[in-house]
């Protein structure tokens, strides 16, 4: 195994006193494999981290794996698309634009290949957007829909509202700000919803609590028909191809799902609780976490190997399941949120958000005159 240690820029006004440990450093370690794997599949990764507040951009430099971290505040969902990147976090959502013109100017000199700079956010408010995803709306493509948590929706964003509603399972009578059935996770198609997960079909506030560990679902959309249960806090559903797969969480598993019959075939036991997932060609990357000690997470199924648990990356080869690369934290970060493919990437750079000094950019050349 090789390893590295990231470190966060603090602002200069800042007492690092004052910020968590995890915010200041975090260490890993992965496996030869990975910085090939990714050059040859042509891509680089995102990864949020809820706990520590931070998106880190994983690429290759030098042949060698580089992790930059940058700081949103309990980043989860993660959406990509041409030229931008979307990022939910406490309270709102940043928008990243792509300028890789300026990529070769950031030290160090020829790192990176592509740049994303934080150009605006919408104030959305605490709905724990746990995924994001850009597609097709009421207004044409470029809708970014956000799974809306707290709500029990599907929601848009807009300017002028905290969020816009857009689809709900049909046993959720009524938007409320009470967590009803958990729904937390996304597959798109043809620029749609076509899947969202659920851990329970629950219509009470909180009531999904009550029986977590087989009460999971992945329901159509829009239907709300459910295409497969009996999952133990399932995240992640994800169409690749024509071919549905789902995190069934709290298994550590990695599965396949007959949309039709609604079985589940087993792909890849992971060593950590399961949360985000992205494919590139045969690969798919496998967010890992450890169990946070709490009455959410601590009577999951996967809990009973709590010492063994890893937090990190795995990829797995679809075609035999094999766990072929590793990224692992060994401080700093305890959960991973979200995993998403940038292609056609070396290594990216994104600017800060929030809390961190910005580079200030213009236009060349000089202001015309009057």
């Amino acid at each position: 195994m090789l390893n590295g240690v990231v470190s966060e820029r603090v602002p200069k006004d800042s007492h690092q006193a004052e910020l968590p440990a995890s915010f200041k450093e975090a260490t890993y370690n992965y496996s030869p494999s990975l910085p090939a794997l990714l050059e040859e599949l042509g891509c680089a990764l995102l990864i949020s981290t809820y706990q520590a507040g931070q998106v880190a951009s994983v690429g290759v430099v030098d042949s060698r794996l580089h992790v930059q971290m940058r700081r949103f505040g309990q980043a989860m969902g993660v959406a990509v698309d041409a030229g931008r990147i979307a990022i939910g976090s406490r309270d709102q959502v940043w928008f990243l634009e792509e300028h890789s013109e300026l990529a070769d100017r950031i030290p160090p000199e020829g790192a990176f290949d592509r740049c994303f700079l934080a150009r605006s956010t919408v104030v959305t408010g605490g709905l724990q957007g746990h995924e994001l995803a850009w597609g097709n709306g009421p207004e044409g493509p470029g809708h970014l829909w956000v799974v809306n948590t707290l709500f029990s929706c599907l929601a848009g964003v807009d300017p002028r509202y905290s969020f816009i509603p857009r689809w709900r399972p049909p046993f959720i009578s009524k938007l409320a700000a009470e967590d009803r059935c958990h729904l937390n996770g996304m597959a798109m198609k043809d620029g749609l919803p076509a899947f969202v997960t659920v851990m329970a079909a629950s219509d009470e506030p909180g009531g999904w609590r009550e029986q977590r560990n087989d009460s999971g679902a992945v329901l159509h959309v829009p239907s709300g028909e459910r295409v497969t249960d009996g999952l133990a806090m399932p995240h992640s559903p994800r169409l690749h191809g024509d071919q549905l797969y789902v995190l069934n969480s709290g298994m550590g598993r990695l599965e396949h799902v007959d949309t039709g019959s609604g079985q589940r075939m087993p792909v890849a036991l992971m060593p950590g609780y399961a949360r985000g997932l992205a494919f590139r060609g045969n690969h798919a990357f496998v967010g890992l976490s450890k169990i946070r000690e709490t009455n959410i997470f601590g009577g999951a199924p996967i809990a009973e190997y709590h010492d063994a648990l890893k937090c990190g990356l795995g990829v797995v080869d679809l075609r035999t399941g094999a766990t072929v690369a590793t990224l692992e934290f060994t401080s700093g970060v305890e959960e991973i949120f979200d995993v998403q493919v940038l292609p056609d990437t070396r290594c990216a750079v994104l600017s800060p958000a929030a809390g961190e000094p910005h580079e200030i950019w213009h236009t060349p050349g000089e202001p015309p005159k009057t």
